[in-house]
């Protein structure tokens, strides 16, 4: 392997990271639009249009420190709106309808690493197609690995802490998704501290080494 520019590296990741995070938000307005809430269809929101669902930070700002200095890379998108008094079964439905962002990025890493497979039967030669192809698959199965596997961490108001709340007892569920408004600097703080490292990287590294 050859070591890529940091403007090869940007070029490179560009295309995985948009996917991973504008197909994760859609899948979630989709389950939500099939079991009875149309506000993401409503509000144009069920496309795959990055710009749609862009967040200057989240999607540009995050991922491309964290390209920099060498972390894992991960982001976010702007949150597809849900309504969720107008899910038909409110307790099931919050449920899958959290589920279907990571599920959707385990059927994206998936395809990445088939993909990546075909790429190296190309012969990649440095820096050639191939070559080019083959590496943005493997960032395409990492990214999406990290996607899923940081959004079921049960921490509102990631994906997992909204499967755990719509199965908790209606008091305790209540108390639980208090700690929205506090989940992102609890986050940033076990990143900072490395704890989300030694959390996600053992997870991760097993689902990617099986993948790839």
């Amino acid at each position: 392997m050859i070591e890529l520019t940091l403007i090869q590296k940007i070029a490179i990741s560009i295309l995985p990271i948009l996917f991973a995070i504008t197909v994760h938000e859609v899948a979630h307005g989709y389950v939500a639009n099939l079991l009875g809430d149309p506000t993401a269809r409503l509000l144009g929101r069920l496309t795959l249009n990055p710009i749609k669902h862009i967040d200057p930070i989240g999607t540009i700002l995050v991922p491309g420190i964290l390209l920099l200095i060498g972390g894992f890379v991960f982001g976010w998108a702007k949150p597809v709106p849900i309504t969720w008094q107008n899910l038909r079964n409110q307790r099931r439905d919050v449920a899958l309808v959290a589920i279907a962002g990571p599920f959707v990025n385990l059927v994206m890493a998936c395809f990445w690493a088939i993909l990546a497979k075909i790429a190296l039967g190309l012969n990649p030669q440095p820096i050639n197609f191939a070559y080019a192809l083959v590496t943005m698959s493997q960032i395409g199965v990492v990214v999406n690995i990290i996607l899923m596997v940081l959004n079921l961490i049960p921490i509102p108001p990631l994906d997992g802490s909204r499967v755990v709340s719509s199965y908790l007892p209606g008091r305790m569920a209540y108390q639980y998704d208090r700690l929205e408004p506090y989940g992102f600097f609890i986050i940033l703080a076990l990143l900072a501290t490395g704890v989300l490292s030694m959390i996600m990287n053992p997870i991760v590294y097993f689902i990617v080494n099986i993948l790839i």
